[in-house]
């Protein structure tokens, strides 16, 4: 149990970081939040491949994988669009 958050946790970094690079442009977000997308978009992803059945593949698992790196692409998109509607203009 303890090893599976532990892994979601390093993979979710990943993660973030991929979808942080899919989205266009500069990301105004820090490392931090960046992070916390990426880790929800990989338990995200997982639970939307296992519902198509897609979670247990054998050998790597790219479907679920690029489910995920879609949720977190546009979880930082969503973020972004939040913090500039924010911004004083």
């Amino acid at each position: 149990m303890i090893g599976s958050i532990v892994w979601a946790i390093v993979f979710g970094i990943v993660i973030g970081a991929l979808g942080r690079l899919v989205v266009p442009g500069r990301q105004n977000i820090s490392i931090a939040l960046t992070l916390v997308i990426g880790i929800v978009a990989a338990l995200v992803g997982t639970l939307v491949a296992a519902m198509f059945g897609l979670a247990n593949t054998p050998g790597f698992n790219w479907w679920e994988h690029i489910i995920q790196v879609v949720f977190a692409a546009v979880g930082v998109f969503l973020v972004v669009r939040m913090q500039a509607n924010k911004r004083p203009t």
